[in-house]
């Protein structure tokens, strides 16, 4: 058994504290309480028979995503990933933690491959329990925690060493995260745990085709012209921190440019979320890395950065010509992202009418689903 855990982002307690070091009491109160916490984890089986699925997945990830911030524009929204197999298989669950990198988790999407799975049980007892107790999920009762167990075989319940999944649902309802069941499929024993699972964690039963059903994916007029603004705006990103660090804030630039040769759509859908959330982080790319977007938020300063956590072009610069060019592209995000935002709504405009008028289909859909269901659960 392999387990990879990466990194995920503060938890809202330590905001709150820093925030406390540089606002006035009131003022960290009052922004705390403003930005709600939007947590989802995908518990993935990633065996042979969900190959269909899981590309759907890697396709409407950004749409997903998207569709949070449309409802909690103010959110503090972080998404993970537990993929699942079984014993015997390459692994048995591999894990990426919660965070608000959200192309780090579809980097991660990405990687993976629908492999193994000889038998027809899979270790879901274990990865439920990875899910509710392994991620480190925000406290409070300003989150929303919401988990989607996603698969189409039921857990092998022989296995002695795993907490069994009514002991581990007893425990996210204690701690407020709700688990949804998302069956792949028709098959009849994995439909009655499916059930039982959805009951205990209070969350809904959803069947969808095993392929995923038919992913709603809407080409727009103004998708190739959102996608070169995005591309633009990418160009106002400095990396900066670690080498490591630097490497995959270029990588994220490049990302859009890969994800657009292979699905316009999803690339728009990419280009869509970036725009939404930098009206409230500056980001061009999520995560940590960039410069322009770290600055603009306060999270640092120019003169704050050492020399050697600079780029080449940056590190050769005087201290005020290295500050000239921070403003320089802060200015130019701010102008492109104005614009991406007047393309964003039309976008927006058009895949609605789209929606409105399209024939009723005939099964859910793996993106129709969790989108509904995201609205619903986060409302309560």
């Amino acid at each position: 058994m392999t387990s990879r855990i990466t990194s995920g982002f503060k938890h809202g307690v330590c905001a709150f504290v820093l925030a406390a070091v540089s606002l006035p009491l009131g003022a960290a109160l009052s922004q705390a309480m403003a930005r709600p916490t939007v947590e989802v984890a995908f518990v993935l089986d990633t065996t042979g028979s969900m190959g269909g699925l899981l590309d759907g997945a890697k396709r409407k990830i950004w749409s997903i995503a998207t569709s949070v911030v449309d409802a909690n524009p103010d959110a503090d929204i972080r998404l993970g990933l537990v993929a699942y197999r079984d014993i015997g298989d390459e692994y048995v669950t591999r894990t990426f933690d919660l965070t608000s990198d959200i192309q780090d988790i579809y980097g991660n999407l990405l990687d993976l491959k629908a492999r193994g799975g000889g038998d027809w049980p899979e270790s879901i007892n274990e990865a439920l329990d990875v899910a509710v107790n392994k991620l480190h999920w925000t406290e409070g009762k300003d989150a929303h925690r919401i988990v989607f167990l996603v698969g189409d075989a039921p857990p092998h319940m022989d296995y002695a060493q795993d907490t069994k999944y009514p002991k581990t649902l007893a425990v996210a309802k204690q701690r407020d995260i709700v688990v949804n069941a998302v069956l792949a499929g028709g098959a009849r024993d994995t439909e009655r745990v499916w059930k039982d699972i959805a009951q205990l964690g209070d969350g809904r039963f959803i069947p969808i085709p095993q392929d995923g059903g038919d992913l709603v994916v809407i080409e727009t007029p103004y998708d190739d012209d959102i996608i070169i603004l995005q591309k633009e705006i990418n160009g106002t990103v400095i990396p900066y921190g670690p080498q490591r660090l630097q490497k995959r804030v270029e990588e994220k630039t490049r990302q859009l440019s890969q994800v657009a040769a292979a699905a316009p759509a999803s690339a728009s859908d990419m280009a869509s979320y970036l725009n939404k959330r930098s009206r409230i982080s500056s980001e061009a790319v999520t995560g940590d890395g960039d410069l322009v977007s770290a600055v603009a938020s306060g999270r640092t300063t120019v003169a704050g950065v050492k020399d050697d956590e600079l780029p080449d072009a940056l590190r050769k610069l005087s201290p005020d010509q290295r500050a000239a060019e921070v403003e320089k592209q802060t200015q130019a995000r701010k102008n492109l992202n104005e614009k991406l935002a007047a393309l964003v709504r039309k976008r927006d405009a058009f895949v609605a009418e789209k929606k409105r008028t399209a024939a009723p289909g005939k099964a859910s859909s793996f993106d129709r689903a969790v989108e509904e269901t995201l609205k619903v659960q986060i409302k309560k």
